[in-house]
């Protein structure tokens, strides 16, 4: 936890904070150790996050807390599926390209690569030229100027929206994976740190944990956790590709461009250097599992989520780290569903704001509604096959509220 707490401090010097502030925000965490995890790394006023974002503003308000601390996941594409994902925006019905980039480009990197440099520019076909109006007014908010990477573009022009038209009790304070790169490197570089020490270590214990994750993919929980890389992307001219831990080096891809030895020293130096970035399992070891902190994510995180802690605790038995694994044990509702519970009313939230007036307008009218009726029919649920295929082995009895798998979801 104290190194998760300057993590954050960090991340709240940067986006405008003084020392004091900083310091309130890393206590915060300690006090009330909640993380929203659900959206990627998008514009506030893209929908999935917008609504998000406000449920976590009412809880934040209902508790007076002062900072909303926020991971958003910029290992993605700028593309995630048809016209959407951070390179896009849908504004007053017309498809908004973010940063004005060529589909091939869009296809290809990941939005965490330092390969900018990147600007917002909001057009729309006509290239140079922001789409419409309402894109033009939402550039003339955003910074005009360039960043290195498109993740750190969002970052800076969502701190921007927040001070427009987010309630000024409330901070924004975001963490994406290179800030977790660095909070891994601050494990490996402290010779105190249990992951330095144990989990990287001889690698008797991330290989437990490749292979309960391969025991998970061979029964019914398959394809909940992937094994799509062993605990770190390669990264490598914005481009992020698998690594696999072989005879205690990482290595992959790109014609083994990245060959990090598995000991501390190695890996810390790669992450600094950003050749390497996490994996959403270490992500989570990192600013979760360990320091104990409740994530609030999406649809399938309520599941692979629990999975991930059984994993982790099932490794931490086998290799005999008690003490550990009851702290694991203490933890109350690690994981809890927070993502895409408001359904949105229109989908524009850009729009939505600037009708309202304000977002706080907005947390009135939401905040007014059961339950049943803010989550809509719960979409996101009942038309994902993977759910299907869960309700499946529910429903012959596979999978039960007493399987091995699930205790640890802590639903009690």
């Amino acid at each position: 936890m104290s190194l998760l707490q300057k993590c954050v401090e960090r991340a709240a010097l940067r986006s405008g904070a003084d020392q004091q502030e900083a310091q309130q925000a890393a206590s915060q965490l300690a006090a009330s150790p909640i993380i929203q995890s659900g959206p990627h790394c998008h514009l506030l006023i893209e929908p999935d996050a917008f609504y998000t974002h406000l449920f976590s503003l009412l809880g934040l308000r209902a508790h007076g807390l002062r900072w909303h601390v926020c991971y958003s996941a910029s290992t993605v594409k700028f593309i995630e599926r048809t016209k959407k994902g951070p390179g896009w925006l849908h504004l007053e019905g017309e498809v908004v390209n973010v940063f004005g980039l060529p589909r091939s480009r869009m296809d290809s990197y990941n939005i965490c690569g330092f390969n900018g440099p990147y600007r917002f520019m909001l057009s729309g076909q006509k290239c140079g030229e922001p789409a419409n109006e309402a894109a033009a007014r939402l550039k003339a908010i955003l910074p005009n100027t360039e960043f290195a990477s498109a993740a750190n573009a969002i970052k800076a022009g969502n701190q921007a929206l927040w001070g427009k038209a987010f309630p000024p009790q409330v901070r924004l304070l975001q963490l994406d994976d290179i800030d977790v790169a660095d909070l891994v490197a601050d494990h490996l570089e402290d010779p105190g740190s249990w992951f330095s020490t144990r989990f990287v270590g001889d690698g008797l214990f991330a290989h437990s944990i490749f292979e309960e994750i391969d025991n998970l993919n061979a029964g019914p929980w398959a394809g909940w956790i992937r094994r799509t890389t062993d605990l770190f992307w390669g990264l490598v001219e914005g481009k992020i590709f698998p690594l696999r831990l072989r005879d205690k080096v990482l290595s992959g891809g790109y014609g083994s461009r990245i060959a990090v030895r598995f000991e501390p020293v190695s890996i810390a130096a790669a992450l600094r250097r950003r050749e390497i970035v996490p994996s959403l399992l270490t992500t989570f070891l990192m600013t979760s599992i360990l320091p104990g902190v409740r994530v609030l994510g999406g649809c399938r995180q309520t599941v692979y989520y629990p999975l991930m802690r059984y994993v982790v605790a099932t490794a931490l038995e086998r290799l005999g780290e008690r003490d550990l694994l009851n702290a694991l044990g203490a933890d109350i509702r690690p994981g809890v569903w927070g993502h895409r519970v408001l359904k949105p009313s229109d989908g524009y939230p850009f729009l939505e704001i600037e009708k309202s007036g304000s977002v706080l307008d907005l947390l009135s009218k939401y905040g007014e509604q059961p339950l049943a009726q803010a989550c809509g029919e719960l979409a996101s649920f009942t038309s994902d096959p993977v759910w299907a295929e869960l309700s499946t082995c529910i429903g012959n009895g596979t999978i039960h509220s007493r399987s091995p798998e699930w205790q640890w979801a802590q639903l009690s």
